[in-house]
């Protein structure tokens, strides 16, 4: 079953959070880190996979940080999912060992398409468009 692991969310929640952000300046980590409520180690990891897949560019020192490596339009949930996940495939892995897929073939490439264009149709801005116009729950007391 297709299952999106935290780190794939986190992914999708920082970059979201960096395509708000000024696109000339980076932003700190521990920064990032306090407003989501993660450890720095655990965002690191997810932030050096991200870099690693030239998502966004990371800069150490007094003013280092992270940024977005181009502008949110750029980006799709497919690729910054893919820098986290690996492949979106909703047989896995490990589903060769199946003895017979005789009928069903069609069946599994035609899920595999629905998931792959989708989460290549959405973009980074879209995304983050959706998550400004939430502002979340307001209480009047």
């Amino acid at each position: 079953m297709l299952k999106v692991s935290t780190r794939g969310q986190y992914a999708l929640l920082i970059m979201s959070d960096l395509a708000e952000q000024d696109p000339s300046k980076y932003v700190p980590l521990k920064l990032l880190s306090h407003r989501h409520n993660l450890s720095v180690k655990y965002l690191e990891q997810i932030l050096i996979q991200l870099s690693k897949a030239g998502l966004v560019s990371g800069l150490r020192g007094k003013d280092g940080g992270y940024k977005l490596a181009k502008s949110p339009e750029e980006y799709t949930v497919g690729e910054i999912l893919r820098s986290t996940e690996g492949s979106l495939s909703p047989k896995g892995e490990n589903d060769g060992n199946v003895l017979s897929n005789v009928g069903n073939d069609a069946f599994w490439k035609d899920f595999d398409d629905v998931i792959n264009n989708f989460v290549d149709s959405i973009t980074l801005e879209t995304l983050s468009r959706k998550n400004r116009e939430f502002n979340g729950f307001d209480y009047c007391i």
